[in-house]
């Protein structure tokens, strides 16, 4: 800071002129089809998702997580045994995964994870993220479960990632017992055994309407 001193006749004048700036802050945010199958009509078009995998989950004052629990690192496929987000899901559910990923590899379809199997510490760290977000423990229900109720945690579920797998799964997955859950995350698919070479069962509009949730 720097200080003028002019004198005039009448006594001291003073200025202080400031110094100008400002500090920037910026925050990171993170978390994502068209031919209806017989199951269901096209789930509508998603509202903002849940939070993601991020690096935010990393740095929250509950602890760090890491992909040991779950977190993905970017371009993880259904077939990368090494990372545990993939390596820890039910064995028939991830055998389907690969199947239905082998048969749409010829049409140029990638099955790409955004999140699979998640540590209870790491779901519970979203599900904070999510009531921060959405602003309440009701509305954030409808985007993250409990570590209690997710089946992410139990392994039985998986987000995929990329918006032509998701569409293929949608109208193919049936056949390998994969299911889409919930209208407004078209990007989560669980299996349904009982659904093979058959009809998917009725989605649920959100995880608030799925009986699994309420336990």
């Amino acid at each position: 800071m720097r200080t003028l001193l002019g004198v005039g006749l009448t006594g001291l004048v003073v200025v202080v002129v400031a110094p100008l700036g400002y500090r920037s802050m910026q925050t990171s945010s993170d978390p994502a089809a068209s031919a209806a199958p017989a199951s269901s009509a096209t789930p509508a078009s998603p509202r903002p998702s849940a939070p993601a995998p991020s690096e935010s989950a990393r740095r929250d004052h509950g602890g760090p997580v890491g992909e040991a629990d779950g977190v993905v690192p970017e371009g993880t496929t259904v077939f990368d045994d090494a990372i545990p987000a993939v390596a820890e899901l039910d064995d028939p559910f991830l055998t389907a995964l690969r199947e239905a990923a082998t048969d749409a590899a010829p049409y140029g379809v990638e099955f790409r994870v955004n999140s699979g199997w998640r540590s209870p510490a790491y779901q519970d760290r979203l599900l904070r993220e999510a009531v921060g977000k959405y602003g309440s423990e009701a509305e954030a229900a409808r985007w993250v479960a409990t570590a209690e109720t997710s089946p992410h945690v139990s392994g039985g579920a998986v987000d995929i990632g990329e918006a032509d797998a998701q569409m293929w799964l949608f109208e193919h997955g049936a056949a390998y017992g994969l299911c889409p859950v919930y209208r407004n995350e078209p990007w989560h698919y669980e299996l349904r055994p009982e659904a093979a070479g058959s009809r998917c069962p009725p989605m649920y509009a959100d995880p608030t309407e799925d009986p699994r949730m309420q336990s």
